[in-house]
């Protein structure tokens, strides 16, 4: 079933709806918004000749017109690729030319510069091209989207790997309604009364969360400032009441600083689902002790997005069960879509208690990675899909990680992959070796840290080298601390050792 059949259900029930809102201001109500879907989605196969299977990638800071543009390229039955819009637009022309993509949407039209984008692959701007498209199609009369299998791709998300290059996963129209309906029966129930509001990036889990509330015919919201603004969330939620949004633990640390300050109780917040990076207890008590029971949170990857495991307001909020605290270390239960098991390194299941590595099957999984099939049959075994992750099952279910075997550093919500970061520093001419590795940081939750050997006889600063990583990689990416040694530490296989550099790093602290 394609998706965008949700919005036309919804249009179909609810007209006059309530749908679109840049931060407070209604921009569409849900007849408008499918209205505005299909007619883009009927441009996009008149003008552009796209057609079902095609990939259309989507490169922008939050905004309304990224749902009517997602949904415009599942009515055409294409494939959506969100693109980070934090990252450079080379690594941004990577992907497109990775996927394949025939259009790529951005804010003006003029994000890429002559030549970065590969050839076949043309930029639109909402700003320009779009609004200018739909503006000719005022009459259009809306047509139902094209028909597809559930196991038709609709969603390719690109997730940095362990090989340097971030890998394509692959998520069907199957995939994201079992993610969707799983949220209403695991993390927090939807009303047509809810809005939802879009501070964290929309080509990411919270964007993904925009289904199960278009299915419900509730509110999307995109903050003024585009983003995460701890005055501006508390100010919205007061106005628009009943505010729900995802949010990475970092975000909740600024937040509950903000709401203290001001003596704020989260007035008219109803839920905020925590995601996407170590959540601490004692953050997680102290956010609940200022807003009371508000609180949910979620375990995925991209690989089975937002749908590992979950843990409700209403467990979270449970002070007097005797597992309480254990149970707010953890990350929750398995999505009811998901069974979830701990596997040794043969991959046999163990005991409760015992620590191994996260095993996830369920509908929510992907099909694979994209022109990958190496990748998907080292990810996907037997069915199950391989985590990367450490952690144990309690005796009675909850997950609780232990540690991430991936090394991926979770830095402001954004994943960073070492080998990334240490490709594009090696290529500096006066870099030899490179090491980089995660440390603790209170307002961001990790922060990048390189340790370098520089060739013999060769000095480089600080200043060199951020200049150097800040032209090739997102800003997020980029260490903010440089650690020059004169040789790394290894082992008698010559792999660097980087629990030692840990403990290099926290003696320097």
């Amino acid at each position: 079933m394609n998706l965008a059949q949700w919005l036309h259900t919804s249009a179909l029930v609810s007209p006059a709806a309530p749908a679109l809102f840049h931060g407070t201001t209604m921009q569409a109500n849900y007849g408008q918004f499918a209205s505005q879907a299909s007619a883009l989605g009927a441009w996009l196969q008149s003008a552009h000749g796209v057609a079902a299977g095609d990939r259309v990638a989507l490169y922008m800071p939050n905004r309304t017109e990224f749902l009517v543009a997602l949904y415009a390229i599942w009515w055409a039955g294409a494939v959506a690729v969100p693109i980070n819009y934090k990252l450079h637009p080379t690594e941004a022309a990577w992907i497109a030319d990775n996927a394949q993509v025939s259009l790529v949407f951005t804010d003006n039209g003029n994000s890429f510069s002559a030549g970065v984008l590969p050839a076949g692959s043309t930029e639109l701007g909402i700003d320009t091209h779009v609004n200018r498209a739909l503006a000719t199609m005022q009459k259009h009369v809306p047509t139902t989207p094209v028909q597809l299998d559930d196991g038709a791709l609709a969603w390719l998300f690109y997730t940095s790997g362990t090989t340097g290059r971030p890998k394509g996963v692959m998520l069907t129209h199957g995939n994201l309604s079992a993610m969707a309906l799983c949220y209403p029966m695991d993390v927090d129930q939807v009303s047509a009364e809810d809005a939802c509001v879009y501070a964290a990036p929309m080509s990411h889990g919270a964007g993904l969360y925009n289904l199960i509330f278009v299915r419900a015919g509730a509110r999307h919201v995109v903050p003024q400032s585009r983003g995460f603004d701890s005055q501006e969330i508390l100010d919205l939620a007061a106005q628009l009441r009943e505010a729900t949004m995802f949010a990475a633990p970092t975000m909740l640390k600024r937040l509950v600083t903000v709401a203290r300050d001001q003596g704020a109780t989260g007035d008219g917040i109803k839920t905020v689902v925590l995601g996407g990076g170590p959540l601490y207890a004692a953050d997680l008590v102290d956010a609940l002790d200022l807003f009371g029971p508000r609180f949910a949170q979620i375990y995925g990857q991209g690989e089975s997005p937002m749908t590992i495991t979950a843990m409700p307001a209403r467990v979270i909020a449970q002070r007097d069960h005797p597992n309480w605290r254990h149970r707010l270390a953890s990350v929750g239960t398995p999505h009811s879509c998901i069974e979830v098991r701990i596997a040794d390194d043969m991959l046999n299941s163990v005991p409760a208690g015992t620590c191994g590595e996260v095993l996830a099957r369920g509908p929510a999984v992907m099909a694979g990675y994209w022109r990958n099939p190496q990748a998907t049959a080292e990810t996907l075994v037997d069915g199950w899909l391989r985590t990367g992750d450490i952690g144990y099952l309690s005796d009675d279910g909850f997950l609780t990680l232990t540690d991430r075997s991936k090394d991926v550093i979770i830095t402001g919500g954004s994943n960073v992959y070492p080998r990334e970061v240490e490709e594009v520093m090696l290529r500096h001419p006066d870099v030899f070796e490179v090491a980089v590795v995660g440390a603790p940081n209170p307002e961001w939750g990790e922060e990048v840290v390189a340790f370098v050997v520089t060739h013999a006889d060769q000095a480089v600063t600080p200043e060199q080298l951020e200049h150097w990583c800040r032209n090739s990689m997102a800003s997020f990416k980029k260490p903010r601390r440089y650690v020059f040694l004169s040789e790394l530490p290894k082992n008698s296989y010559g792999k660097v050792l980087k629990t030692e550099l840990r403990k290099q790093l926290s003696q320097l602290d």
